[in-house]
């Protein structure tokens, strides 16, 4: 099954690239897998979302009774064995009020560069339960979204696979699933 889906995706003789659904060219990178908002906002209900929570391409808050969550979307950069390609995650991670205002009040500042703890608020493709990984959020200023550094000393699969790196075949099958929409994007 998955040979069959490789062909689809992929163009033959090549560890890279895919066919993009929305043109159907094939591009020579593998599309980055990406998650539209935290697991928790997507968790709402349509009624919750418009009345405790606030969403937009950078930042989310959901504004419970008795605390407030707040997130911002980042990257991660999965090494992938035995390729010159990194395979790119785009993902929500959550962040301390003092963290989540820093970050907030220097976005888009081309100089200003910091450092936040986070935790991972996605189920990210090819992870079981990675929802709570501690990270380090490495902001670097200008417009680029922040890199997400998971904590090499959590026991998790994930991290493991971060530090380690990945199989192509196993970062095809992840951008596999995401193309066929395997992945709740959230």
């Amino acid at each position: 099954m998955l040979n069959r889906l490789k062909n689809m995706f992929f163009n033959k003789g090549k560890n890279t690239g895919y066919k993009c659904a929305e043109c159907g060219e094939y591009h020579d990178n593998w599309p980055a897998l990406v998650y539209n908002a935290p697991v928790y906002y997507s968790q709402l209900s349509a009624e919750d979302k418009e009345r405790i929570a606030s969403l937009d391409r950078d930042f989310c808050v959901i504004e419970h009774s008795d605390q407030i969550d707040r997130f911002i979307r980042v990257v991660l950069f999965q090494k992938v064995v035995a390729s010159c390609e990194d395979l790119h995650y785009g993902l929500w991670v959550s962040l301390s009020e003092k963290s989540f205002l820093d970050y907030k009040a220097h976005y888009d500042v081309e100089d200003y560069e910091a450092c936040y703890f986070g935790w991972i608020s996605n189920d990210l493709e090819g992870g079981s339960d990675t929802l709570s990984i501690p990270v380090d959020v490495m902001y670097k200023g200008g417009s680029n979204r922040p890199e997400v550094i998971p904590h090499g000393d959590y026991s998790h699969p994930f991290v493991e696979e971060y530090y380690n790196g990945i199989s192509i075949e196993e970062a095809q099958k992840r951008v596999i699933n995401v193309l066929k929409g395997c992945n709740s994007k959230a």
